[in-house]
């Protein structure tokens, strides 16, 4: 039995002593005790070492009190288990090897035993599981098909996603028949992170803002709901946030794919969210991550604000604190425990 199950109370609606707290990226650059550990090994060794993944993920539980941990690990695993190069360098950037542009490139991607090739992940859970004791629920985490199309077929990341996007526009065939291979790879994926101890999913689509609202419709959402409904069907139980960064203007269908949590970036008023969605799935977000750039009081205020604008929780609401998208790597790491304790001491009267 979990010490701490808010998390996963509010994901489920149902009632919470107060609202819980994580923040995407939160195990990462801007902790000191993060950095020292990748002063010795980069980040996606890193990444498929399970003793230090477990390390860092629950640094931010140990350190800062926040209600969840995630697992360490990055989108791009999928990508290099269906057979691309990936190199990650903080400094420099993301590069994936060679692009996939053409039919013969996505024949050549390989649908992978999700356990051979991600193994190093799921032992990453187990490990991680086994360390936390229950003390809060481990995130485990997938990149959105779309997302990881980006990646994939412009060789890193894009301002313009031209390659992506002329894939789209000229052969749309060809953009279905690479994001149903990579979403195929998701879903597996996903189910086996349960397996190995996630409490909940979280799907990123972090290029969601990329695509129009037709767009998103058509090459995006109806691959997360796959992933969803795969999930669910083998583990009902088990919560799924769908985070669709800046997708505002279509969150009820993205609350219909059968999510149980939808996250918010913050260029969306919370109560407008909640008004727009009602008490049908459990919110997650949103504050601006550049808020925890300013004073204690600010961070206070602004924290205050998106509790207030929340409201009142009823039998059947849920609400997540989080930030709009991940914590920036210069953050002072005392401004994000300052948010964590305000938002457990706060939050309680409006429960």
């Amino acid at each position: 039995m979990l010490k701490n199950d808010l998390f996963l109370r509010a994901l489920k609606r149902q009632p919470c002593s107060r609202t819980p707290i994580w923040v995407m990226r939160q195990a990462g650059r801007y902790l000191p005790e993060y950095r020292a550990i990748r002063e010795k090994t980069d980040f996606l060794t890193l990444c498929k070492t399970p003793e230090l993944a477990a390390e860092v993920t629950i640094q931010p539980v140990e350190l800062m009190g926040v209600d969840a941990a995630i697992i360490f690990s990055d989108i791009l695993v999928i990508n290099e288990a269906m057979g691309m190069n990936v190199e990650i360098i903080e400094s420099k950037g993301i590069k994936l090897s060679p692009p996939i542009r053409s039919q013969v490139d996505i024949d050549r991607l390989s649908v992978p035993e999700v356990h051979d090739k991600l193994g190093y992940v799921l032992d990453a859970i187990r490990l991680t599981k086994k360390e936390l004791d229950n003390r809060v629920p481990l995130i485990g985490f997938s990149g959105a098909a779309w997302t990881l199309f980006t990646y994939a077929v412009e060789g890193g990341g894009s301002k313009n996603y031209a390659f992506a996007k002329k894939m789209m526009f000229r052969e749309p065939k060809m953009a279905h028949m690479l994001l149903s291979k990579i979403s195929s790879v998701i879903s597996d994926y996903v189910c086996a992170q349960v397996e190995a101890g996630a409490d909940a999913i979280q799907i990123f689509d972090s290029w969601a803002s990329a695509l129009s609202e037709d767009d998103y419709r058509e090459f995006a959402l109806p691959y997360i709901k796959e992933n969803v409904q795969a999930l669910k069907t083998k583990y009902p139980d088990i919560p799924v946030i769908v985070f669709s960064k800046d997708c505002n203007t279509i969150l009820d269908e993205i609350a219909a794919i059968g999510c149980d949590a939808v996250g918010l970036g913050w260029g969306i008023d919370i109560a407008k969210a909640r008004t727009i969605l009602g008490d049908r799935v459990c919110l997650q977000g949103n504050m601006d991550p550049t808020v925890l750039y300013g004073t204690p009081e600010k961070i206070k205020a602004e924290a205050a604000k998106i509790l207030k604008q929340f409201g009142q929780h009823t039998a059947n609401s849920g609400h997540v604190f989080n930030l709009g998208h991940g914590i920036l790597p210069d953050v002072d790491p005392a401004n994000l425990k300052l948010l964590v304790e305000f938002v457990k001491e706060e939050s309680a009267k409006y429960h």
